[in-house]
């Protein structure tokens, strides 16, 4: 018996998300029933990052069992063969019988892509949100920072009865702007349910104008979700990467970055 840790990507447009629920099919579903056809066993994945209904993903994590002959590394060829074409393994490999994907020291790392101009681009409406007024970037930028550090996120949380606390640490929080495109970078230690999308959707409206920056600040002390913006819709959202390390390794990396000034 060994435990084999994907790497998984996907195109979440189609799905109700990643975990197995009855209204709908999810890639947990998926995954679960095409290792089970090609190992011969009954497998159960294990999901690092439990992403909603029409969430993306290039970096998402999980694990699975088995006593299958086929080596860990090969694993990914052998199941990408077998997955519908917005499903990708982008690796495989063998870690400890007792390494959980969801209990391991990481950094996660969530895009929010953003299609800002007056007509919306049909080529991007399942990886974009589509806004048409203009955005002060600079303003959303200096309201970002407020975000950065170990806070008590609850004002930006949908649901938080089932975890043990709402503190968080945000390592990095960066919007970029490209022709048309805003991406929204954000980098933390972990994040709790719809955290990302209701920040976007509270900086968005600092961007219009209806907050000020430093009223994201008092929003974050409020500890009241009724305080903070609507939740961005899901279409945007990317997790693009799950990087496990120690803590202290995690921060050095992002001392040395802003020391580069990325």
């Amino acid at each position: 018996m060994k435990r084999v840790k994907l790497t998984v990507a996907y195109d979440g447009t189609d799905y109700c998300g990643w975990q197995v629920q009855p209204n709908g099919i999810t890639i947990e579903e998926v995954l679960n029933r095409k290792l089970s056809e090609m190992t011969g066993e009954q497998i159960t994945v294990i999901g690092a990052s439990r992403t909603d209904s029409g969430v993306h993903a290039r970096g998402n994590v999980a694990v699975f069992d088995t006593s299958s002959p086929i080596p860990a590394e090969r694993m990914a060829y052998a199941l990408n063969r077998k997955l519908p074409e917005d499903i990708v393994i982008v690796r495989s490999e063998e870690v400890p019988s007792d390494w959980h994907p969801r209990y391991q020291d990481c950094m996660k790392t969530y895009e929010y892509h953003i299609w800002n101009a007056e007509v919306p681009e049909p080529t991007r409406r399942h990886t974009t949100y589509h806004v048409s007024y203009r955005l002060d970037i600079e303003k959303m930028r200096k309201a970002a920072q407020y975000l950065v550090g170990e806070h008590d996120f609850v004002s930006f949380c949908s649901i938080h009865k089932n975890v043990k606390t709402t503190v968080r640490t945000i390592y990095d929080l960066t919007i970029e702007q490209n022709g048309g495109e805003l991406v929204f970078r954000i980098r933390g230690s972990g994040f709790l349910y719809n955290m990302v999308r209701i920040i976007v959707g509270t900086l968005l409206r600092v961007g219009r104008g209806f907050y000020t920056p430093e009223q994201v600040k008092e929003i974050l002390e409020a500890k009241n979700r009724d305080a903070a913006g609507v939740t961005a819709p899901p279409q945007g959202l990317v997790l693009t990467e799950i990087r496990y390390s120690q803590p202290e390794e995690i921060k050095t990396e992002i001392r040395e970055q802003e020391t580069n000034g990325y």
